[in-house]
């Protein structure tokens, strides 16, 4: 397809004249969508990341994980729960209660993300930070810009990733730190793609959901894929290139 990306059927080429009040009124609406997916995605990652820091400073963290019992496995798998709820439940959600399991997510991840301020320096967490905002910003620009369907990269890159799972468990048992490299580096390039297809699926859903009653819902679902692939992103550089705390 010439076009995949910018799915207008009356769309003019450039040079061809003015624009059709109809393209003026799709590029704003586009404009403002991808605007609010961004705004809500770059506001969940702020969230988690001051919620992590404070919940490691006040010393709760180091007590919650550092210790048996049952609460570090709740708020571990928590965030994984809301996850599923949100997908599986969205059509039957409003606007509202997606919003408010979104911030509720943000705030758990930042509780569950709480540890690697007890693992890493703060400067190999900053490094890593400014790292994968700078090559989320391009993957995700590409994926908007590219005229080049990635539709088709989908399927591969969420097998990669159940790859990358399997991998990472059995890593847990053998330890082995050549085999943990390779599993950092391939996550950093599996979610980077995931990013670039995100980014052009959530630019194609604007032209089913315009209108209508279900854009805020896509919002914000499409802001929870953008933020798992920042996150995922941001921890796999942080281990690939982190140092420890001395």
């Amino acid at each position: 397809m010439a076009n995949w990306s910018d799915p207008r059927p009356t769309a003019t080429s450039f040079g061809a004249g003015a624009a059709r009040p109809r393209d003026a009124a799709y590029d704003a609406g586009l404009r403002s969508y991808m605007l609010s997916v961004y705004n809500y995605m770059t506001s969940g990652v702020l969230l988690t990341g001051v919620v992590a820091l404070l919940f490691a400073m006040s010393g709760y963290a180091e007590a919650v994980f550092m210790q048996p019992g049952p609460l570090k496995y709740v708020i571990m798998f928590a965030p994984l729960a809301i996850v599923f709820g949100m997908s599986f439940g969205q059509s039957r959600m409003s606007t509202g209660t997606l919003q408010a399991m979104f911030w509720g997510f943000a705030v758990l991840m930042g509780l569950s993300l709480s540890t690697i301020f007890l693992q890493y320096s703060p400067v190999a967490i900053a490094q890593a930070f400014f790292a994968t905002s700078a090559g989320f910003a391009a993957v995700s620009l590409y994926g908007y810009t590219t005229k080049k369907d990635l539709s088709a990269f989908g399927t591969f890159l969420i097998m990669g990733v159940v790859g990358l799972l399997v991998a990472s468990v059995i890593n847990m048992f053998v330890q082995s730190g050549p085999l943990g490299l390779v599993i950092s580096f391939v996550g950093v390039l599996l979610f980077a793609g995931l990013t670039a297809y995100d980014t052009q699926r959530t630019k194609s859903l604007y032209y089913q959901v315009q209108g209508t009653d279900m854009v805020g819902k896509v919002v914000i679902m499409s802001a929870l894929s953008l933020y798992l692939d920042f996150i995922n992103m941001f921890l796999f550089i942080l281990r690939l290139f982190g140092s420890g705390r001395d």
